[in-house]
């Protein structure tokens, strides 16, 4: 039997009320890992700052490897372990840079996690943040070419198969806002920008690649919700962004296949069984790919500031409340059992005319 196997998907950026903020999906991912065999998630879900959770059935696959994944163009090959480049923005000060090696060096010491080596970018980056009319966050970076020349480095000559970036993100943002996100209601102003920086790496290269920002310390504050609190207890964010990338699963990218040798763990889009979303955050590339040949749960709970439910893309789905409601469905599924068999109004068969 092959193993049953599960994507989360909860997209960056758009203010979930689970998954909006630092690492609060990460009960959800342990959760769904006791009741599926593999489950794929990626570092939105996954990433708490300075916590993290190491899940040992779950694949971290940052979310333009997971749509090309999706759309059955890449595979995912598990490892044992990366070698993982460190990539510095120029624009970091000495001091915050330190923390950051520091930080490092105490993964190194800790827990066993090889980095190869540091680059720092030849320009800052110049990460700009966005807010869009929807409320859904997004940036841009002013000098692009300089974090490719600088993984490149990482890469082809240091030999890195995994890339963790650290960007200095402006302090001056959005008072109101960064205010609501701090209490738990808002939505992460710098999730959008980070989404771009990790794409721009992935797409180049087909390596796993994380982000962590660089900030300065902010105030303390006695109001502060506990869903944001994990950003807010260090000067960096790296540890669960190494933890993820330690064993995040390598890129098969079919175009390259004739040099493709086939491994048993190997895994494909058309070995996934379910996927979860939330209910109005159904407009995800993976999701759409995979919307025909799979089950797609949606919960609704999770509201988010997107507003693309399944109906609206014609995409089937089983609708669920919660989390919790998904788990005792998934369980179900993977059992073979239909989830109407656990109600009162299971109808009788229908007569089909020839």
């Amino acid at each position: 039997m092959r193993p049953y196997t599960a994507i989360l998907i909860i997209p960056t950026g758009i203010g979930a009320a689970i998954g909006g903020y630092a690492g609060d999906a990460l009960p959800v991912a342990k959760t769904l890992a006791q009741v599926v065999d593999r489950l794929i998630t990626h570092p939105n879900v996954m990433n708490g700052a300075m916590l993290y959770w190491n899940i040992p059935n779950t694949l971290y696959v940052e979310g333009y490897g997971l749509d090309k994944f999706a759309a059955g163009e890449w595979g995912l090959r598990p490892v044992h372990g990366n070698k993982i480049g460190l990539l510095l923005d120029q624009g970091i000060e000495p001091d915050l840079r330190l923390r950051q090696l520091q930080a490092v060096d105490a993964a190194r010491a800790t827990l066993g996690i090889t980095v190869t080596d540091y680059v720092i970018t030849d320009a800052p980056l110049k990460v700009e943040l966005r807010t869009s009319e929807s409320g859904i966050s997004w940036g841009t970076i002013g000098n692009p070419d300089s974090l490719l020349r600088a993984a490149d480095i990482l890469i082809n000559k240091v030999g890195a198969n995994a890339i963790a970036v650290v960007a200095r993100f402006p302090d001056e943002v959005d008072v109101e806002a960064d205010r609501n996100y701090r209490l738990g209601k808002g939505v992460d102003l710098i999730a959008g920008a980070e989404a771009v920086i990790s794409h721009l790496i992935v797409r180049e290269f087909e390596v796993p690649c994380a982000h962590a920002p660089a900030f300065l310390p902010p105030p303390l504050d006695i109001n502060l919700s506990p869903r944001s609190a994990a950003e807010e207890i260090g000067y960096t964010f790296l540890p669960s962004v190494l933890v993820g990338l330690n064993k995040a699963p390598q890129f098969i990218v079919k175009e390259k296949q004739n040099a493709y040798i086939p491994e048993p763990n190997d895994i494909w889009a058309s070995q996934i069984d379910v996927v979860i979303v939330p209910e109005t955050a159904c407009g995800s590339s993976a999701l759409l790919s995979l919307s025909q040949d799979c089950l797609i749960v949606t919960i609704k709970e999770n509201q988010t500031q997107s507003d693309v439910p399944p109906q609206r893309l014609g995409v089937k789905s089983l609708q669920v409340t919660s989390y919790l409601e998904a788990v005792g469905v998934i369980a179900a599924h993977k059992a073979g059992i239909c989830p109407s068999s656990f109600t009162t109004t299971l109808a009788p068969l229908r007569l089909l005319n020839m």
